[in-house]
C-alpha cells in the first residue's frame, strides 16, 4: 500500500510540474527575445536554425518549436548589416535531418538470446535506440512588410531605450529588461530585425513548429546572435545546420552545454538544400547546444573553420542473430557438429577398446 501511495505522489508532482511549465513565462530563443502579450503565456522549446555562409554573405534560416496558450508574440533579432527577410522553406529542415541521421549497424551475436529460438518464436531482431520610413527619437525603419504569419519591420536605432519604445508602441510586446540587453548591438551599430507572428486561423494559439524566417545579410564572420537569449527564463535548446566551405566550430561555449557536433561531411545538396547553397557543394556540420541557464549566455556565437574537415556521423546498432544460408542460427549447426564429432569420436573410441574374438580350436 505505501508502495503505490509513493507511486501516485511522484505521478501527480511530474504532472503538477508539466503542467506549471506549461503556464510559466518563457521569453526566448536562440536568435533573439520573444513574447507574448501580458495575459498569456509561450515557450521555446526547440529553435533550429540553417546557416549559409560563403565568406561574405550569411542566410540564416529559423524555425521555432513553441508551445503555451498565446495567440500572438514577438520577437527581435540584431544583425551586423542590412538584412533582407522573406519565409523559408520548411522542407530544408526535413531534408537536412535526413542527411544527418544515425547510420545503422549491423551487429551480430551467436549465442541466442530472449526471444530467439528455442526461447521464442521471434525474428531475433534487436536494435539499439538511435541515439536553430522613419521612426523618429533615435529608431530609423528600413521596411516593413508582411510575410505570411509574420509583420516584419527592419530597424536601425541609436539608442536602446528609443528602439525598445518604439517597439511597444508599434505593437512589438518584448521584454522590460530588452533596453539594457540591446546596448552590446547598439554601441556597435547593428541593425534589428523585429518580428510578430500570429496564427494564420482567428482565435488560435500558437504551438509546435511556426513557419520558418529566412534573414540574409553581410557579414565577413560567420556570427549567430545569442546574448538576448539571456532574457529566457527556461533552459534553452538550439540546433543549428552549417553549409560552409569547411567544418566550422562555435569559438566558445558562450555560457551553454559545450556544443556537440552530430554530423559534418561534404554533401553535393539538392532541393531547398541546393537553393540555399546556389547548387553548390558545401561542407555541412550539424551541432546540437543546452543552455540550463540562460542567464549566463554571454556573447554571440562566433564560428571559423575547425583544424581540419575530418568528417563524423553518429550511428546505432542493430543487433541480430548470426546466421547462415535460410536463416539458419551457427549456434545451432556448431552444436550438431561438435555433437556429431563427439559421437563419432565415441564410436571409435569404442571400436579400438572392443576385445578381439577368440576362434575356437576345429
Amino acid at each position: 500500500m505505501r508502495g503505490r501511495q509513493r507511486i501516485l505522489t511522484l505521478v501527480f508532482a511530474l504532472l503538477a510540474l508539466q503542467l506549471g511549465s506549461l503556464v510559466s513565462p518563457a521569453w526566448a530563443c536562440g536568435c533573439g527575445a520573444m513574447v507574448p502579450t501580458r495575459d498569456q503565456r509561450i515557450g521555446v522549446d526547440r529553435e533550429t536554425s540553417v546557416v549559409r555562409w560563403n565568406g561574405r554573405t550569411e542566410q540564416i534560416v529559423m524555425r521555432f518549436t513553441v508551445r503555451g496558450n498565446a495567440q500572438r508574440a514577438a520577437w527581435i533579432m540584431p544583425v551586423p548589416a542590412r538584412a533582407d527577410v522573406e519565409l523559408g522553406d520548411p522542407q530544408l529542415f526535413d531534408d537536412l535531418s535526413w542527411l544527418t541521421r544515425p547510420e545503422e549497424k549491423e551487429r551480430h551475436y551467436f549465442w541466442p538470446r530472449s526471444g530467439d529460438w528455442p526461447f521464442a518464436d521471434s525474428d531475433g531482431a534487436g536494435a539499439a535506440a538511435p541515439p536553430p520610413g522613419a521612426g523618429g527619437g533615435g529608431v530609423g525603419v528600413v521596411g516593413r512588410e508582411r510575410l505570411g504569419p509574420f509583420d516584419v519591420a527592419r530597424l536601425t536605432a541609436t539608442d536602446p531605450k528609443a528602439l525598445s519604445g518604439w517597439l511597444k508602441s508599434n505593437g512589438f510586446e518584448l521584454s522590460d529588461r530588452l533596453s539594457d540587453a540591446l546596448q552590446p548591438y547598439v554601441d556597435r551599430k547593428w541593425e534589428y530585425v523585429a518580428v510578430r507572428l500570429a496564427p494564420d486561423e482567428k482565435g488560435a494559439t500558437l504551438g509546435g513548429d511556426l513557419d520558418p524566417l529566412k534573414i540574409r545579410f553581410a557579414s565577413h564572420e560567420l556570427i549567430y546572435p545569442m546574448r538576448l537569449s539571456r532574457l529566457a527564463k527556461t533552459p534553452q535548446s538550439l540546433g543549428l545546420y552549417v553549409l560552409a566551405d569547411h567544418r566550422m566550430e562555435p569559438q566558445s561555449r558562450i555560457g551553454g552545454a559545450k556544443p556537440e557536433v552530430f554530423y559534418a561531411g561534404r554533401i553535393n545538396p539538392e532541393g531547398p538544400v541546393a537553393a540555399l547553397t546556389d547548387g553548390k557543394p558545401a561542407y555541412l556540420t550539424a551541432i546540437d547546444q543546452e543552455f540550463p541557464d540562460p542567464s549566463k549566455i554571454d556573447g554571440d556565437h562566433l564560428l571559423s573553420a575547425a583544424d581540419s574537415d575530418t568528417p563524423y556521423r553518429e550511428y546505432y546498432y542493430t543487433d541480430r542473430l548470426l546466421t547462415v544460408g535460410d536463416g539458419i542460427p551457427v549456434w545451432l549447426l556448431t552444436v550438431l557438429s561438435v555433437l556429431a564429432a563427439a559421437g563419432g569420436t565415441f564410436v571409435a573410441v569404442r571400436r579400438r577398446r572392443r576385445p578381439a574374438a577368440v576362434r575356437s580350436a576345429a
